[in-house]
């Protein structure tokens, strides 16, 4: 395996910018914003549990990053309880309306569920999801958590300037919504780099939460706002949509790669996706060739073509069908989907395999405490500001995720009342030697598990430190099957940032691939490792986004 040198030696020959991981003994937390960091570390400084600190932290970014998460979303979580030695899995995500029917929709004549309204509306799942994780690993009371948010959503904070950009390219679509407009675009434009943007109307919401716990949410006058509004606007959302809302500890599904345990939620979300690529890829010598040589990018792009067939089929809500997870993950599976791969050309249209015969916008975090707890926390209201529609008075917006849903009768994704959709948003976590490794996301829709496969080779496969992991300069494959019902025919577009050399760039196009240089969606990572011998957490984030990472 090569080593790639430290950081800052980059005339030792790394072919990239980055910079040092950031090292901490006590406490250490990575999120898509800095102030949002800050606040995990005050946390952390306070004696909160790492869960206190991500709680903290992800109220903050649904104030600070409203296009990607906030209230209105859904979370999904990976703990690791240093004192069980143990990894639970949390799927917070919300369930379709009950009143919501697929005749409905076949009623309508549509193919696909609208991406913005009222149609594809799904319950928030995200609130519920704090008070779960806080009520098992949470020390500090739950109103101390929110403060900080409720503190900068009435006095103000600067946008950063990345968010700045993504927040005026995803308001566009409701700038005339009378309610987006009061909450997100004040001055009647999103704010600019800089500028100071407040929002009392969250504040109230949070402090409402802080003072009533999860069920002024799902039971109390919030519950009552957003069913009214609800109504008001078409949605089908209500009261008994929100008051039977509860999330799901859920059993974390893994495969060992090169003696790493990696470590996913079970669908609804994608996860397994990362998983499945890793069993395609763990028989070729990555290493040797070389990292983001045509060779190595070749098998990658496959090896996610062949995911992704599966995924629009076999993937969708275990509550509703027996989901064949044990089967798609198996060696001899992966064994038979491998020889699909040809190695000199890329595949046009593959389809989803048989198991059964072996028998967008969203936030990232990560926070570690002092006693070797360790939290891997995704979050989201799907496309950027989701839905668009903003309850009277609540200062968030309602998420969208009800979008990827199938409508073909009959699929394993196929609406259905009181369903979880699909799911892009997906936490990981590495173990070695049955000890905590590594906890990290990449966010980004369908950018998601082919950015944990690129980080997880360049640290695994190629020495990576979790900074240099998450600065190497990605591809992403945009074009699959996918789980509303589309097929890919032609292969697909392979994007590819401007840092991956010319030579392999023409050498897969070459080999059949359509590349694309250049532009967005290439995913946003933060991480932490840690270091077993020396009990030293080091953190990363990447510079696709706003944030940092910072410890003490």
């Amino acid at each position: 395996m090569r080593k790639w040198p430290h950081a800052n030696h980059r005339e030792a020959g790394l072919p990239f910018a980055t910079r040092s991981d950031v090292m901490a003994q006590n406490g250490i937390a990575a999120t898509s914003h800095p102030l949002a960091t800050q606040i995990a570390i005050d946390i952390l400084k306070k004696n909160g549990t790492a869960v206190d600190a991500a709680v903290a932290a992800n109220a903050a970014l649904g104030l600070m990053e409203p296009h990607s998460c906030g209230p209105g979303g859904d979370l999904f979580a990976l703990v690791y309880s240093a004192k069980e030695k143990k990894l639970y899995g949390l799927n917070a995500s919300g369930r379709s309306p009950r009143a919501l029917t697929l005749e409905a929709f076949r009623k309508l004549g549509l193919q696909y569920i609208p991406a913005h309204g009222p149609l594809p509306v799904s319950v928030p799942g995200c609130v519920d999801g704090w008070y779960a994780l806080h009520q098992k690993f949470g020390d500090l009371p739950m109103p101390d958590l929110l403060a900080p948010t409720i503190a900068y959503a009435r006095n103000g904070f600067p946008v950063t300037p990345i968010i700045a950009h993504e927040w005026r390219m995803s308001a566009a679509p409701f700038a005339s919504d009378a309610n987006f407009r009061k909450t997100y675009l004040p001055n009647g434009r999103a704010p600019k780099p800089g500028e100071i943007f407040r929002n009392p109307d969250l504040a109230a919401t949070l402090q409402a939460i802080a003072n009533g716990g999860r069920d002024a949410f799902y039971h109390g006058k919030l519950a009552e706002k957003i069913v009214k509004y609800a109504q008001r606007v078409g949605c089908y959302l209500r009261r008994d949509d929100l008051a039977h809302h509860r999330s799901s500890w859920v059993e974390p599904i893994s495969v060992d790669y090169r003696g790493y345990r990696i470590w996913e939620l079970p669908p609804n979300g994608q996860g397994m996706v990362a998983l499945q690529m890793l069993r395609l890829l763990e028989t070729y010598d990555l290493s040797g060739m070389g990292h983001n040589s045509a060779d190595y990018l070749h098998f990658l792009i496959e090896a996610k073509k062949l995911a992704f067939e599966d995924r629009a089929v076999h993937y969708g809500d275990p509550e509703h069908q027996a989901l064949p997870i044990v089967q798609l993950l198996s060696s001899e599976y992966a064994a038979a989907r491998r020889e699909l791969i040809d190695p000199q050309r890329a595949g046009g249209e593959f389809r989803a395999g048989d198991p059964r015969f072996t028998k967008g916008d969203t936030v990232y975090l990560s926070v570690a405490d002092r006693e070797g707890n360790m939290v891997s926390l995704i979050q989201s209201i799907f496309r950027g500001f989701g839905s668009g529609l903003v309850p009277d008075q609540l200062g968030f917006a309602l998420q969208n995720r009800g979008e990827l849903f199938c409508l073909q009768p009959g699929h394993v994704n196929s609406f259905a009342p009181g369903k979880r959709p699909f799911h892009t948003i997906i936490p990981a976590f590495v173990t070695k030697d049955d000890q905590p490794f590594l906890s990290f996301g990449v966010m980004g829709g369908d950018m998601q598990p082919q950015g944990h496969v690129q980080v997880l080779c360049n640290m695994i496969d190629f020495g990576m430190s979790p900074q240099q992991a998450g600065d190497a300069p990605r591809f992403r494959h945009d074009g699959s099957s996918t789980p509303t019902g589309e097929r890919m025919t032609d292969g697909g577009t392979v994007f590819v940032e401007p840092g991956i050399a010319a030579e392999t760039r023409k050498a897969l196009i070459r080999r059949g691939h359509r590349l694309r240089i250049g532009g967005e969606g290439f995913g946003g990572y933060q991480a932490i490792r840690f270091d077993a011998k020396n009990r030293v957490y080091h953190g990363a984030s990447e510079s696709r986004k706003d944030g940092m990472a910072a410890g003490f």
